[in-house]
């Protein structure tokens, strides 16, 4: 008698529970179920059954790791919650300053958390691999993506697929509705050894360290070479409903991270196993210490300690900065240095003419790559270092990504060898170099500088500014040398058989070159704001005054006459605002502002239902609005934008809080949940009739 349904519907249904319970048994348990030989019969078998009815395939069912066909491209999606990085310490004193500043959370008198000497924490060993967010929908992978900006990524769902210790179903009996779950992806020492082994043999260039191997995996279009290369994964983070209530069979909605380490490990998830749940910072020490040299046993890179408040209660104290958790922190192990012998120096001219001295030297391999150059920032720490010509220096990689000379080994130094100094010219237009007092940075004041035009050209062009492709380094030195382009509005009347004439340029790639840049007048005024190059006014800034000002005649006049408008925005500091002074006051800029309004970019807000800012803040101040559904002319980040802009706030889930639901076409369970909690819902139109009010 069989043990297993005639059934085929059935017989894959069991085949499939079965063999996804052998995978994670071996994979993530690693506590194999049953012989390879059987697990492969069984295998075998659905296969078949799937081969016969495409009906039986799932997307839970393992034939999906295999990979389909290759893909054409990844397209780029919005991340349901934003990814973001964490700050970097270097030593334990930095660690002990952040652990004060959390502790502060205790004598808040509005926490009634009560004042401590201690606090838990959660140390991980932090994984040097590629960051992942997972989206579950009733417990079925939907969706993979990478880190990308921290607010997109590229879609990569087919290559994720393959990676065996990622569940293709959640081992829970009933899942919530959506869940997102971060990680790192990385790839195995011996897989990687391997690996560069057979490339060896084949006369392949050698992938330079397992991180590397691994992002350059997960971004093959050929998903059967990702799963040859056997990735593996470690999920650190849970985001869940909040209003989900687990039933008696699954784990609970957790509390602290602890708990979420616990409930990613239960619902089938790879958990690194040498987290601890710490008690204090001598505990936090200790467990730095201990891996500093134990993590060299591990068969994957590591290269430190991310430590995070247990409690997601206190992480919500915390907070965030524009681009990192208050509450978490990436403690990194010293760099791998190397000696090596300065050749000598040279000197880079950037957009707002800070001369930047860059060491040239011997070259030597740290982290799995060969460097030749680090820059020194600026005339203060050329002076520390106090180089000269031929010395012997020592080169790390700060973060293990930039190179930086560390110091001099002045035992080995050569009698009268030169001292290197910055020079007094610029060293591109021969213009006398400047330096204010209360800066570090010695710079060129000649705005017709070839390497200025040069920095602001490629600043304009780039993705988080005017997103103008098809124009790299090479395209923008040409056009400033011959000079065809002196300034960013010079971009906007180039002529086809001009950029037609470049080196490695045709017709065709002229053309659409031309198109790029007709395109990109249509961007939005913080990316234009953004792009000018300002001093001090960076994406996050150009964002925030974008946010206030909502022209370009707006932004000058405050800046010129009102700057008590500028000062109460959280994050524009005094030296933002001098900046912006002096940018304004130059006749130069002046004439380039009114040039780019005669080409026809904005430089302003132009999207007609935004244009009283003010009285838009006082009326969505602090609403709370969640979007759903395909609107008939509103994209979602459209709206989100007009949302953020008048003040309001944009959630990915329904909850209480939430005053609006805008609801489009084919809006699902979140129109059910919004009415049944009696929250407001409006479509299109009711959305621009409240942003008219």
């Amino acid at each position: 008698m069989s043990l297993f349904s005639n059934n085929s519907s059935q017989r894959a249904l069991e085949l499939r529970n079965l063999l996804n319970k052998a995978n994670h048994a071996y994979y993530v348990l690693d506590e194999p179920l049953m012989e390879d030989s059987v697990y492969d019969n069984f295998y075998n078998e659905l296969l078949s059954l799937e081969k016969k009815d495409s009906s039986l395939i799932t997307a839970d069912s393992p034939s999906q790791r295999i990979g389909g066909s290759p893909a054409k491209s990844f397209k780029s999606k919005r991340h349901k919650i934003p990814l973001f990085s964490l700050d970097n310490a270097f030593n334990i004193e930095e660690v002990s300053n952040w652990y004060s500043k959390m502790l502060k959370l205790e004598d808040n008198p509005k926490t009634s958390i009560g004042k401590a000497s201690d606090m838990d924490v959660i140390s991980e060993l932090k994984i040097d691999g590629n960051a992942l967010a997972l989206s579950y929908e009733n417990g079925i992978l939907v969706q993979a993506l990478t880190r990308g900006n921290g607010e997109e990524g590229e879609d990569i769902t087919s290559n994720v697929r393959t990676i065996s210790s990622i569940p293709l179903s959640l081992h829970l009996k009933e899942p919530p509705s959506w869940l997102e779950v971060r990680g790192e992806a990385f790839m195995p020492n011996k897989v990687f050894d391997n690996i560069n082994n057979e490339r060896r043999k084949t006369k392949n260039t050698l992938f330079a360290n397992p991180r590397n191997a691994c992002a350059g995996t997960l971004r093959q279009l050929n998903p059967q070479i990702v799963a040859a290369r056997k990735l593996d994964f470690f999920a650190y983070t849970l985001h869940l409903p909040t209003n989900w209530e687990a039933n008696e069979n699954d784990p609970q909605q957790p509390i602290n991270q602890w708990q979420a380490l616990q409930w990613l490990k239960t619902a089938g998830f790879k958990v690194n196993p040498n987290s601890e749940l710490i008690h204090n910072l001598q505990g936090l020490y200790h467990f730095f210490n201990h891996w500093q040299t134990s993590r060299l046993g591990l068969d994957y890179a590591t290269d430190g300690v991310v430590v995070k408040v247990n409690s997601f209660t206190k992480q919500k104290l915390a907070g965030f900065t524009q681009k990192a958790p208050r509450w978490a922190l990436a403690l990194k192990y010293a760099a791998e240095e190397a000696p090596s012998k300065l050749i000598k120096l040279t000197y880079q001219v950037g957009r707002t003419g800070a001369v930047t001295p860059v060491a040239e030297f011997e070259p030597v391999v740290l982290a799995g790559t060969s460097v030749s150059r680090a820059t020194l920032h600026n005339a203060n720490r050329l002076n520390e270092l106090d180089l000269h010509l031929n010395d012997t220096i020592v080169i790390r990689k700060a973060g293990e990504i930039i190179p930086e000379v560390v110091r001099v080994v002045q035992e080995l130094r050569v009698e009268n060898n030169i001292k290197v100094e910055l020079p007094l010219q610029c060293p591109e237009c021969k213009s006398k170099l400047s330096k204010i007092e209360s800066e570090a940075v010695t710079r060129c004041i000649n705005d017709t500088c070839p390497a200025i035009l040069r920095g602001l050209l490629k600043h304009w062009v780039s993705k988080k500014a005017m997103n103008i492709e098809g124009i790299g380094e090479k395209i923008i030195a040409q056009l400033v040398e011959q000079k065809i382009v002196n300034s960013i509005a010079d971009l906007y009347s180039i002529r086809l058989e001009e950029i037609a004439s470049l080196e490695k340029m045709g017709d065709k790639s002229a053309k659409k070159l031309l198109v790029a840049i007709s395109k990109s007048k249509e961007q939005s005024w913080h990316r234009q704001l953004y792009g000018l190059g300002i001093n001090h006014v960076g994406e996050a800034n150009a964002k925030l005054l974008a946010k206030n000002f909502p022209s370009i005649e707006d932004l000058a006049e405050a800046v010129s006459n009102n700057t008590e408008l500028i000062s109460p925005i959280y994050g524009i500091g005094n030296e933002t605002t001098q900046s912006l002074q002096e940018w304004f006051a130059n006749p130069l800029k002046q004439k380039l502002i009114n040039r780019l309004k005669v080409i026809g970019l904005s430089l302003s807000v132009k999207d007609n239902i935004t244009a009283d800012t003010n009285s838009q803040k006082n009326l969505l101040n602090s609403k709370i609005f969640v979007i759903t559904g395909k609107m008939p002319t509103l994209s979602r980040h459209s709206a989100q934008e007009i949302i953020e802009k008048a003040g309001g706030k944009v959630n990915s889930s329904i909850s209480k809080r939430t005053d609006y639901l805008i609801a489009g076409e084919k809006a699902g369970s979140k129109l059910n949940k919004a009415k049944a909690l009696g929250i407001k819902v409006i479509d299109e139109e009711g959305f621009r009739n409240l942003v008219k009010e």
